[in-house]
Order: structure tokens, then sequence, then C-alpha cells
């Protein structure tokens, strides 16, 4: 899949890692790639590398209030999260990926570095839950709130403008596509994707 989204949302993954020394070499290919991105390349190329690492943590630490684990929002810490999160790896290996990663699998930048790949399918599955974040983030102050903000805007309709209406499509649920995904391909943006996933290999 190519097109501005799926380079938006591979470049947002990359923006909502914790923050080390591959960032900062990649954010002008970022700022490139996802120009909605702009505002969080300046704040990162104006902030020292040890400072936005302490502020990523201290944002989303607090797992309950700023949760870049997708199925949280919906699920919260119930049995039904963990056959979410089982089958979030059944539609990962379906498109020919195994994922990898320490995180687990509803981890934001894996689903958006999926996304960029197969389709927004997932991220519009769970938008109630990026949408609640997106507001959560946005109180807080803190310069992801853009990075989210451009995610949201880069899925069909319009976004919730507060709680209530996230909590009302949250009960509702966003339409189902699945329909023509593509298998995983080249990666859009020119660089190796985030080491959360491996190709799988035929027998």
């Amino acid at each position: 899949m190519t097109g501005p989204s799926a380079l938006l949302h591979q470049a947002a993954a990359l923006c909502l890692t914790y923050p080390d020394e591959e960032l900062y070499e990649r954010l002008p290919l970022v700022r490139a790639a996802a120009p909605r991105l702009a505002p969080f390349v300046d704040h990162a190329e104006a902030t020292p590398p040890a400072d936005l690492a302490a502020h990523y943590v201290q944002v989303f630490d607090f797992k309950n209030r700023h949760s870049l684990y997708l199925t949280w929002w919906r699920d919260g810490d119930t049995r039904r999260r963990g056959m979410s999160l089982v089958r979030m790896k059944e539609v990962y290996r379906e498109h020919g990926m195994e994922f990898t990663g320490e995180e687990l699998p509803d981890f934001l930048p894996a689903v958006l570095e999926f996304s960029a790949q197969a389709g927004p399918f997932l991220l519009e599955e769970h938008r109630s839950g990026l949408e609640l974040l997106r507001l959560a983030l946005t109180e807080h102050g803190t310069p992801y709130a853009t990075v989210l903000t451009a995610v949201c805007a880069s899925l069909p309709g319009p976004s919730p403008k507060d709680k209530a209406e996230a909590m009302a499509l949250a009960r509702s649920g966003p339409p189902r596509e699945e329909v023509g995904l593509e298998p995983f391909g080249d990666l859009g943006v020119g660089h190796d994707p985030l080491p959360l996933f491996v190709k799988e290999h035929a027998p």
C-alpha cells in the first residue's frame, strides 16, 4: 500500500516509539514524508534527546491515562482484551507478518506500521480509542498530541469534538472493511521497518 496516509502512518509509528538516536536521524525523512507531522518534528529537533526521552516516559508511563495499547481503550484489563490481542496477532499473520516485538501487538506504533502496509482497517476498528487518546494528550498539552491528531485526521469521517462524542463512537463502533487488503510490501518512506515484525517464510 502506498500513498500519503501510508507514509503518514509509518512516520507516526516512528514518532510514537521511545525516542532514540534513530528517531533523530530520521526526522528530516519524517518531515518530508509526512508534512502533517511537522509540528512534532519541529519540537523534537529543538529538544535535547534526553529531555524528549524523559518527556516520553512521563507522558506514556501513565498507561491508563495515555495508553498506547489500543485494546485497553475498548476492553480494559479484562479477559476480553486477551482475546482481542490474540486476534490482532492472527491478523498480522494472515497478512504474512509475525509480530515479534517486546511490546503487545496492540501497541500503537506496531498497528501504525502494519497499517502503512496493509491498510488502516485496524486503526478504523479502534478509532474510538485513538480519539480518546488524542483528546487525553491534547488536554495534557504534549506535542505528541499533534501526532495523534494527524493520524486521526487521516481516517474517514470527522474526529469527535470531545470525550462524549468519542464515547458515543466507542458504543456504536466504526464499520469494518477488510476487502482488498494488500499483503506487506516494500516500505513507503524508504527505510527499514521498526523491529516489530518479521516476514514469515513459507515452509
